[in-house]
């Protein structure tokens, strides 16, 4: 009889051998499960089905947003947007969906952290078949949030163009599960020792980062970001020309706004240029494709933009405060 060389597991062994894994690098604080029916805050028991569609197959929606002093940034703006995502893809939203990323924040216990809200088709096959699931499951997870370093502002961020094609027709609007185009991008970056790369379309206009919006401040002081038609409408990016209509200091300083197509050269050529997003706020570039932009640092107005949208989530005007 040929004996086993792997060991079949009991459940009270599986259980223990999951309770040996940790997490010394990532502190998981907490995780909302719609299959296991609540909250969990042991790393080891954050789990979800291996048949899940979102795992298997990226049949997923997902958003991710930052909670600040116990205010949880733009969340009905991340909210309203994952579930037009869900909405393209054939997917039930949850109804509840901001009460449990609210309630599992607070069980937590932190602060300072970001959320990541998940919606996926759920369990029930391996096929791409979406509907063989058993219907669709919610995951949120709370993790701490550190955000990059002063100094990083200062210099800028490094940028090159993207050798990865650029995600076309829904896919493009669409923030799901299957970010495989956005993992290779980010290998590119780090691959080439630089902060981010930026993709291009196949007309040779620019797109967007791996997980940021890219736009610039063009000679004649145009604030121009990419039409969303093939981008994630970025609720940072929104934000920031929003401020930048009504805060007087960044009138003075953009002399329009636009969203419009503009190419490599343009970038090249632009007085300053910037990636924004949930974890960065508005970061300078200080070079793309090794050319140095502007004065080889993070400009005037990128830096403005930055500390105008960190006053607006210390405002709390648009952000919804975690009661412990």
């Amino acid at each position: 009889m040929v004996q086993p060389k792997l060991k079949v597991l009991s459940q009270e062994e599986v259980i223990e051998n999951l309770k040996r894994h940790a997490f010394p690098a990532r502190k998981y604080a907490a995780m909302y499960s719609s299959w296991l029916g609540g909250i969990t805050t042991d790393p080891n028991l954050m789990v979800i089905p291996i048949d899940d569609h979102g795992f298997h197959r990226g049949d997923a929606v997902f958003e991710a947003m930052k909670c600040t002093g116990g205010q949880i940034y733009t969340l009905d703006r991340h909210l309203d947007r994952m579930k037009i995502s869900a909405s393209k893809i054939g997917l039930e939203f949850p109804a509840n969906m901001r009460e449990i990323a609210i309630e599992t924040t607070r069980a937590s216990g932190l602060s300072d952290c970001l959320l990541r809200c998940y919606v996926s088709r759920g369990p029930g096959s391996f096929t791409p078949n979406p509907y063989e699931s058993v219907g669709v499951q919610t995951y949120v997870v709370i993790t701490p949030f550190a955000p990059p370093s002063a100094t990083k502002y200062e210099a800028g961020a490094t940028a090159v163009s993207s050798k990865i094609g650029v995600k076309e027709g829904i896919f493009s609007t669409v923030k799901s599960c299957n970010y495989l185009p956005n993992v290779m991008m980010k290998k590119e970056a780090v691959d080439q020792g630089v902060d981010f790369t930026v993709s291009l379309d196949s007309s040779g206009f620019i797109a967007e980062g791996p997980t940021e919006n890219f736009a610039i401040l063009t000679r004649e002081g145009v604030f121009k970001a990419p039409l969303y038609d093939r981008i994630l409408k970025g609720i940072t990016l929104v934000r920031a020309m929003e401020l930048a209509v009504e805060l007087p200091n960044l009138k003075s300083l953009i002399k329009g706004i636009r969203n419009e197509s503009f190419t490599r050269d343009e970038v090249l050529d632009a007085q300053e240029v910037f990636f924004l997003g949930t974890t960065l706020g508005c970061m300078g570039v200080s070079s793309f494709d090794g050319i140095k932009i502007g004065t080889g640092k993070s400009g005037p107005v990128a830096r403005a933009l930055n500390e105008a949208i960190e006053k607006d989530i210390l405002s709390g005007a648009l952000s919804v405060h975690v009661a412990r």
